[in-house]
């Protein structure tokens, strides 16, 4: 499908699909949506552990990953980071987005090499993140108490209506361990009531810019 390039409203970049009448992240600003949600309520909200384990759903333009790596040099702690895409981007698309002009970028190779880096193996990106991408649909992805916090980024539910059912957060449920958190910029009431179904206890919490809410999940550890 046709993808264009459009300035958001904090002066990032975001990818526009005509078709869909969809955008990869909000208009109102792609940065300070992944940094609000992912990073601010997601990261930094696990902040007792030096090393982490994140699953996202949703590649897409490697920013949610790449504002991850920044907030990892930043506070010095280890990230293993697993991504899902089932439809990858080509660099010669995302070469164009402007996500290197945000004050902490590192050098442009490190964003070139998450791009370019082989799918299914383990990539040293530098010394806090790794990085592996998996070239699979969410439906056929397996895990089981592998992560401590999912970037639930796929494409709103009247688009990707498939991938917000309680069958998908059962099983995200069992990806993470005891006490892992999946925050998402999405607050319908459908999408909250599914998980609430299989287990998650819900914070609904004040959203990025232009966004009155979104969710965060937390799977509560088992006191016996």
């Amino acid at each position: 499908m046709k993808k264009e390039v459009i300035i958001t409203s904090d002066g990032s970049h975001t990818l526009f699909v005509p078709k869909l009448n969809e955008t990869y992240h909000s208009r109102h600003g792609a940065v300070q949506e992944s940094a609000h949600v992912f990073v601010k309520e997601g990261f930094e909200f696990i902040s007792s552990k030096n090393t982490l384990s994140i699953l996202e759903v949703g590649f897409g333009t490697g920013l949610n990953a790449w504002m991850t790596l920044l907030a990892a040099n930043h506070s010095k702690r280890i990230v293993k980071f697993t991504s899902l895409e089932a439809y990858p981007l080509d660099w010669e698309l995302v070469s164009q987005l402007n996500y290197l002009s945000q004050p902490d970028a590192v050098d442009s190779e490190i964003f070139a090499k998450m791009h370019h880096c082989s799918w299914g193996i383990d990539c040293q990106i530098n010394s806090f993140f790794s990085l592996k991408k998996l070239k699979l649909k969410l439906q056929e992805a397996v895990f089981e108490s592998e992560f401590d916090l999912i970037y639930f980024d796929a494409f709103a539910p009247l688009i990707q209506p498939e991938l917000w059912t309680e069958e998908i957060f059962e099983s995200m449920f069992k990806s993470l361990r005891s006490g892992g958190v999946l925050v998402t910029y999405c607050a319908k009431g459908s999408v909250k009531r599914a998980l609430k179904a299989v287990g998650f206890y819900l914070q609904s919490i004040p959203g990025p810019p232009g966004k009155r809410e979104m969710t965060r999940a937390i799977k509560r550890e088992i006191i016996e």
